[in-house]
């Protein structure tokens, strides 16, 4: 089944989207049960501030805690809060001294002391007198009035519920003149607090499909505009990738985006100029060898056809003349072998160690009549002491008869053929120069392409096919060397071959 990029956009960004949620759920839902309880109990300390001002008042008016009585201290918080409850309902200020507790001195007898005495049942689950036993279970939520924790400032237990040692309690300082005296504490109940935390996050729950249909909404507009924005290159890419194949290599993408998008137009448009230049050397090189080809088949076809006219006669000057077109041909046809087998790394080398500068000046002195003939002068320069390389003898012969072929054919006469070499650490370098015509610059980077010839410059009566230098290119290629041309001091053209030097014998 096939998935289109929006398809897979959609699900993709869908994914991420409810990943996101669930987790925002999951760890929203972990810290509301963690951290509700303690922050219900922070609520509820700020709703004892009343109390709290009222108990650092009473401390500082008695200098301590003596106030406390010895007996029913459990009681003796949630009286304290029905009292000041009694006095809010009466209208009487939270500020309004009131006689404080001792519990050894007696009681006076007029007028009796409210707080002293026994006060009715508070409204509510409370019911006055009776203590609490802090090691038996707790049948139910317990209320604010026995939850709360009166402590030293050394946190040990004054009045109030006595908190169990895994108690939960969130306290707050009593200061009396910048100066802790004790705490006041609330015990937290697990089970009113977890009570609201599970109602919210159950709250939150009913709330999941409407973030669902969001998520799925905006994952949808997020997938459309993202595969709007992505799908258009890739349909050119797609369309382009087409009409190369049909051959339409002059196409051409927009490359204007910065991303990898773009940068894969830009490999795609250099990939058409690349396969648009092969196509267009293919053609050129069909048509040079097909014309390279039948310039001397003519010349045969011409000379046979004179033979059966009658109007030559089989003279040894005719043979000879087909002769030399029989191997100018075949000369062609190997050069053309040889390339192709370098094409598609099949051209046969065996090299073996061997003085370069000896094998080249052994090949020059074998021209050395020739360029008399033609009114060259050959002049062997110095060459380096040592010029051993890894090189196929054979191979190597063969470019140094097409290179002093090359300045044979295009030198004019009166000039020279230089030949020297130089080494390094590297390698060994040989040069062979020629004299005038020279070479325009334009000319020198094509001069390894096949069928390439300056005629314009350093054209004789006859050429060559062109496909000399690049043989010569090729093999040295195939060598592991490079050939290289460029202007000669002495007017014409300089040859270049460098080879690396071959490794000594341990």
């Amino acid at each position: 089944m096939k998935f289109s990029i929006g398809h897979r956009l959609f699900a993709s960004v869908l994914l991420a989207i409810l990943a996101v949620a669930a987790c925002a759920v999951f760890l929203l839902r972990q810290n509301v049960v963690a951290s509700f309880g303690d922050y219900a109990a922070g609520i509820e300390l700020d709703r004892l501030d009343e109390l709290s001002t009222t108990l650092a008042r009473r401390y500082r008016t008695g200098n301590g805690w003596g106030f406390i009585p010895a007996t029913d201290r459990q009681d003796w918080i949630a009286m304290e809060l029905a009292r000041l409850q009694r006095l809010r309902d009466d209208g009487v200020p939270s500020a309004t001294p009131v006689m404080p507790v001792a519990p050894a001195a007696p009681v006076p007898p007029a007028p009796p002391a409210p707080p002293a005495l026994p006060l009715p049942p508070l409204p509510g689950p409370r019911v006055a007198h009776v203590p609490i036993v802090p090691d038996l279970p707790d049948p139910g939520p317990l209320p604010l009035a026995r939850r709360v924790t009166l402590l030293d400032a050394n946190g040990a237990w004054l009045a109030g519920r006595r908190p169990g040692p895994d108690a939960a309690t969130v306290r707050r300082a009593l200061e009396v003149n910048g100066r802790t005296v004790g705490y006041l504490a609330v015990v937290r109940d697990a089970r009113p607090g977890d009570a609201l935390a599970y109602a919210f996050l159950q709250q939150l729950t009913d709330s999941l499909w409407q973030i669902v249909a969001l998520a799925v909404g905006l994952s949808a507009l997020a997938a459309v505009l993202l595969a709007r924005h992505f799908r258009s290159p890739i349909r050119q890419l797609a369309a382009g990738s087409r009409a190369l194949s049909e051959g339409h290599f002059d196409l051409r993408l927009p490359a204007q985006r910065s991303d990898e998008l773009g940068d894969l137009a830009r490999h795609f448009n250099a990939l058409a100029a690349r396969l648009a230049g092969a196509e267009q050397a293919r053609r050129q090189w069909v048509a040079d060898t097909s014309h390279e080809l039948r310039t001397p088949l003519a010349v045969l076809r011409a000379q046979l056809e004179a033979l059966q006219d009658g109007v030559r006669s089989a003279t040894p000057d005719t043979l000879d003349a087909m002769l030399r077109q029989v191997l100018a041909l075949n000369k062609l046809i190997d050069e053309l072998y040889a390339l192709a087998r370098a094409d598609v790394g099949a051209l046969e080398c065996k090299p073996v160690a061997l003085d370069l500068w000896t094998l080249a000046c052994a090949e020059a002195r074998g021209f050395e009549e020739r360029f008399k003939q033609a009114g060259l002068a050959l002049d062997l320069g110095p060459g380096p002491v040592a010029a051993q390389v890894m090189a196929d003898p054979d191979r190597m012969r063969q470019v140094l008869a097409n290179l002093f072929e090359n300045s044979l054919r295009y030198t004019a006469a009166g000039g020279r053929v230089h030949l020297h070499a130089d080494a390094d650490g590297r390698g060994i370098r040989l040069h062979l120069d020629d004299s005038a015509p020279g070479v325009p610059d334009g000319a020198l980077a094509h001069l390894g392409d096949r069928f390439y010839r300056v005629d314009a410059s350093r054209s004789r009566a006859h050429g060559g096919a062109g496909l000399g230098l690049a043989l010569c290119r090729r093999l040295v290629e195939a060598q592991g060397g490079t050939l290289a041309f460029a202007h000669a001091p002495t007017g014409g053209l300089r040859a270049t071959i460098t080879l690396a030097r071959a490794e000594d014998p341990a």
